[in-house]
């Protein structure tokens, strides 16, 4: 994909407190994915006339004003799903302003967000349904007290727009426990690569461990098949710390609640206006909505398993509406 050509104003602005913080032109084009040119005539711009916009050029007006924009920004940051149509009804109720789909297909460009069809189910094969219809067998008739003593623990994603590549976002491994005990571990960042060292001492030990440990001996530890979790050295500590392990299905994001956690998270967050400006920005704002979630919504998830293991094998081990 060929790098872009234009800037808005929010990302000229954040290019150049980047260069004066001593990042070069060329990292700075590459954050934003844009030509190199683009961010040289930036900075001179800026140096010459102390602005980062450009300058007024004769042409159409534009059909909608900046406070129709921000109307139109809006709902896409805090409802993913939200189409051009559906803005398009929003805005006309709101300031009774008639305008095509496609410009706001245009203003929805102009903030760098586009659309993008819903992430392919991970595929299952027979194996794969077996093993689920086998989970949800032995754990079917768990009681709500039998699921609160679950840690669950997952890993997701955080960028500062949806269209960030991997480079530009922030991966957060996070271990909680759901339901009436009220076990929420903190948020842990990984940065890098997660190897199976890493995961034992930065993750199980001081987080996961201590915490099943003050669940009390009935305490269950759940993660998933990634091959961190499951090398060697991390399931020497497991035995030696005497944890109960979960046997997990592959391929099973529907049944692990924390994937509803994630979307929930990351509502919270886009829902915030103005968005993150940095990616520092970005963990503080994290953090807050973290320890914002109320207990409710925990409780809510837990209650949930039991209906998750009806319906997965109501479908023979297919997939089920989480």
């Amino acid at each position: 994909m060929p790098p872009r050509r234009k800037l808005n104003e929010v990302e000229r602005g954040r290019a150049v407190a980047w260069f004066q913080d001593g990042v070069p032109k060329r990292e700075v084009a590459r954050r934003l994915h844009v030509s190199i040119s683009v961010i040289v005539k930036l900075i001179q711009r800026f140096t010459a006339t102390g602005r980062v916009q450009e300058r007024r050029r004769p042409g159409r007006q534009k059909k909608t004003t900046p406070r129709e924009d921000r109307l139109i920004e809006r709902p896409a940051f805090q409802t993913r799903t939200a189409s051009s149509s559906i803005i398009r009804r929003q805005l006309r109720v709101a300031t009774n302003t008639n305008i095509s789909q496609q410009t706001i297909r245009n203003r929805l460009h102009g903030f760098n967000l586009r659309s993008r069809r819903p992430a392919v189910r991970p595929r299952l094969t027979h194996a794969h349904r077996a093993a689920r219809r086998a989970f949800c067998r032995r754990h079917v008739r768990w009681t709500r007290q039998q699921w609160s003593q679950v840690l669950f623990s997952d890993e997701s994603r955080f960028t500062l727009n949806h269209n960030d590549d991997r480079k530009g976002g922030l991966w957060w491994r996070f271990c909680n426990g759901l339901g009436g005990l009220h076990h929420r571990t903190p948020l842990f960042h990984v940065q890098d690569n997660l190897t199976g060292l890493r995961y034992r001492d930065e993750i199980l030990r001081p987080l996961a461990v201590s915490t099943l440990q003050q669940m009390g001996p009935q305490a269950v530890y759940q993660d998933d098949n990634a091959r961190p979790h499951r090398t060697r050295v991390v399931n020497d500590l497991l035995q030696q710390s005497g944890v109960n392990r979960m046997e997990w299905p592959a391929c099973s994001p529907d049944l692990n609640p924390i994937e509803n956690l994630w979307d929930e998270l990351d509502r919270k967050v886009r829902s915030n206006h103005p968005p993150p400006r940095d990616v520092q920005h970005l963990y503080q704002m994290l953090q807050a909505e973290w320890q914002a979630l109320p207990q409710r919504i925990f409780t809510t998830l837990v209650n949930s398993m039991r209906t998750r293991c009806v319906e997965c094998q109501n479908s023979q081990g297919g997939y089920t509406h989480y």
